[in-house]
């Protein structure tokens, strides 16, 4: 027969069983939120990334916040084993444990801070699982060149888009231009030639008579017959120019 005290305590566990699997007994749990994506610019002095957790059903000391990067090449690392309270170094943690806030800063931003930023809450007084929790993760980019704002990037686009179809608009009207010269131009071919000047009938008659001129020593000695016949024969040519 089971003395009192072990019936007692195999009731009570029994009970604390009953409970646990109806849901009475509820175990520690933290929830943990950070923003997903942030981007700066290089020329940044600082960077904060800001993490908010809650607890439910957590011992009442204060939890121990901790922050874990990972970067490209996927090695992770304990970036404040010594809670980084020293301002003047690369990364400042800041508590405020009474709101459920806490938040890492990075100070002398550069490229190469370029990673996933983890911030982990623990309850170390408790054993549950879910007392020691990490967060999604914020993923932290730095680019190299200055960030427009929102205003001048839209204001670019439209800028971009104006010169677009102004450009558009010239190639057209270069177009149909082009068109209309091409049209308007007479085309050439490789037979044809300009056509020799007509002399007027005057001109040549004026030629004929100044061969004759030249020649008239020679002529002179030749018959009358055919002295007659070359001044019957300009006579002629001039004659059927005048004419045409």
């Amino acid at each position: 027969m089971a003395t009192p005290n072990r019936a007692v305590t195999i009731i009570t566990l029994e009970f604390n069983l009953i409970l646990l699997y109806t849901g009475a007994i509820q175990t520690c749990t933290v929830n943990i939120q950070q923003p997903s994506f942030l981007e700066v610019d290089y020329t940044c002095k600082t960077i904060t990334i800001q993490c908010d957790f809650s607890v439910i059903n957590c011992p009442k000391s204060n939890p121990k916040v901790l922050w874990f990067r990972q970067d490209a090449y996927h090695q992770p690392a304990n970036l404040c084993p010594n809670q980084c309270l020293d301002k003047a170094g690369k990364f400042t943690i800041t508590e405020s444990l009474t709101q459920n806030q806490a938040s890492l800063t990075l100070n002398t931003v550069t490229l190469n801070d370029s990673a996933i930023y983890f911030c982990g809450i623990a309850f170390s007084e408790s054993d549950e699982p879910r007392s020691k929790q990490t967060g999604p993760g914020t993923m932290l980019v730095v680019r190299g060149t200055r960030l427009l704002s929102h205003e001048v990037q839209n204001l670019l686009i439209a800028l971009l888009s104006l010169l677009s179809i102004y450009i558009a608009a010239l190639s057209v009207i270069f177009i149909v231009i082009s068109k209309q010269l091409k049209l308007k131009m007479p085309r050439k071919t490789g037979t044809d030639e300009e056509p020799p000047k007509k002399r007027s009938a005057r001109h040549v008659f004026q030629e004929i008579a100044q061969e004759l001129y030249h020649k008239r020593y020679v002529e002179t000695k030749q018959p009358v017959s055919i002295l007659y016949h070359k001044l019957a024969m300009s006579y002629f040519i001039k004659t059927h120019i005048e004419s045409v």
